[in-house]
């Protein structure tokens, strides 16, 4: 499939979720900004989608980082980053979403298991606002820990060193 037929509009993302389920598929959701794509990307990749068959990603927007990050971030642009997500193999879909959370994503997906990076605890929706839209519909979650020294900010701190 090309790369840029695998990033998907909310509206799709809902479609070919049902359609998808409905064939018994297990559809996995995480998202994130993968501002830097790096290893810790991809473990987490790895081990999302080996929890499912589809792994949909909802990819925040530049809007959302900013809100998120600060007004000195993303460094690269949501398509190249939506571009770059696309292109791995693991990944089957990208969803781009403007919103601080993927409440609102994944309340039109209702994916079987999101897949969460981190230290979260899926009882404290305060720090985890997803956990509460996901326990509505019935799916699960899964927290799979980071690699504590691969990170985007990391990175950027790495490189601004070398200014």
């Amino acid at each position: 499939m090309p790369i840029t037929n695998k990033i998907i509009s909310r509206e799709e993302a809902k479609n070919i979720a049902l359609s998808l389920k409905n064939s018994g598929k297990t559809i996995v959701f995480t998202n994130g900004c993968f501002d830097i794509l790096h290893a810790g990307h991809i473990e987490l990749l790895e081990k999302a989608k080996s929890f499912g068959d589809i792994l949909i990603l909802g990819l925040n927007t530049d809007k959302s980082i900013k809100i998120i990050k600060g007004e000195n971030r993303p460094l690269n642009i949501q398509i190249d980053r939506a571009r770059v997500i696309a292109a791995l193999e693991l990944v089957d879909y990208v969803v781009l979403f403007d919103e601080s959370t993927p409440c609102e994503i994944i309340s039109k997906i209702k994916p079987d298991i999101h897949v969460k990076g981190g230290d979260y605890d899926p009882t404290d929706f305060e720090n985890m606002p997803e956990a509460e839209v996901i326990n509505e519909y019935g799916g699960k979650i899964e927290v799979v820990p980071l690699l504590k020294t691969k990170s985007t900010t990391n990175i950027i701190k790495k490189i601004s060193k070398l200014q």
